[in-house]
Formats: structure tokens, sequence, C-alpha cells
């Protein structure tokens, strides 16, 4: 459909979601995080709250990251067996950048916390974009560690929760296309 990669249709058309084990160096270096980020900030914000915010956790905080992933995790399961800690300690090591988004809702504010929430996950996903735009792939990941609240507390507090790790990096192989929607399941039109 968007074969011309130059045109903003194809690189929205284009951008697949790497898998943060399979993302290697390079990864982006601190302006270009930057730049990334604010990219993400041009995000539908009802109220103009910036009801969000983004943590990078650099390559020397990884194994910090790993232990308190893991100590929480035998805090909640003190019986986890070796390889479930081991696929913590392997998560905080994934690509070669992390950013840990963040919904920090103004709960002061009359806008819906929904809404807030909304675009939280927008940001996230101008986060990916921004990164297949300059070249990287990434991946979006929640899971356990996601809603757990020590590790949510390493990075802020309540009523902050964490959106989802977000993995930078180049991909180790070509990403493959994944089965899509389809549209006449997803799209209707409204007859009132």
């Amino acid at each position: 459909m968007f074969n011309d990669t130059t045109t903003p249709l194809s690189l929205l058309a284009t951008r697949r979601s790497g898998k943060p084990r399979d993302l290697v160096a390079p990864g982006p270096d601190v302006s270009e995080l930057h730049a990334m980020v604010e990219i993400a900030a041009r995000t539908p914000d009802h109220g103009k709250l910036a009801p969000w915010r983004f943590v990078v956790v650099p390559a020397d905080q990884r194994s910090r990251l790993a232990e308190v992933i893991t100590t929480a995790y035998l805090a909640e399961r003190p019986q986890a067996a070796r390889l479930e800690i081991e696929s913590f300690q392997q998560f905080a090591h994934q690509a070669p950048a992390l950013v840990v988004a963040l919904s920090s809702p103004r709960t002061e504010s009359h806008i819906p916390l929904w809404e807030q929430e909304l675009s939280a996950g927008a940001a996230c996903m101008n986060l990916l974009h921004a990164a297949h735009a300059m070249g990287f792939a990434a991946g979006w990941l929640t899971g356990w560690s996601a809603y757990n609240d020590s590790v949510r507390d390493a990075f802020g507090a309540a009523p902050e929760r964490i959106v989802g790790f977000v993995f930078i990096g180049s991909p180790a192989k070509q990403l493959e296309e994944r089965p899509r929607p389809d549209l006449s399941k997803i799209i209707s039109v409204w007859n009132g």
C-alpha cells in the first residue's frame, strides 16, 4: 500500500514493534532520546495537563532496576523459581535504551481520569513512532513489573502508574509483519 518510506503515511504504515530481547546496538543517544520524548509529548491532552512523564533508565542503572524488580517479585512470591528470577533480571537488560513511561494523573483537575490515562497511552504510541522515524525499533512492554507498586515506587508514587517499559534499539533481524485486524470487523457506519 505505502511503498515510499519517505512519506509520513508510509512511516506510520511500516512501524513494527520490536521484541526487546531482539533489539541491539546501536541504540539512541541521549539527544535522540530527548528528541523522541519531545515528539511523544505532542499528544492529545485535554486540559493541557501533561498527565504523563518519562524516565530514562541508563545502561549503568539496569542492574539496579533488575534488583528492584527481583526484590519486589520475591517479596510477593518468596517461593519463586530460579528461572522466574532470571527472567526478571534479563528483562531489565534488554535493548540498548529503556524509557519507563508513567501515567501521572492530575487528580485535582476536572478532566476525567480516563482521558488522562488515554493521553498517557497516546504519548507512548508517539514515542514508538518517534523511535521508528529516527531509524530505530521499539517494544512497549508491561507485565507483572508494570503493575507492582514497589516497582512503580522506584519511579514515582501513587496515583502514578507505569504505562509501560519502552525498549529501544536496532533490530537484530528484520521485523516480521504480524496479522492485522480485518477492517470489516473493526469499522462500521453508524446509522443512528
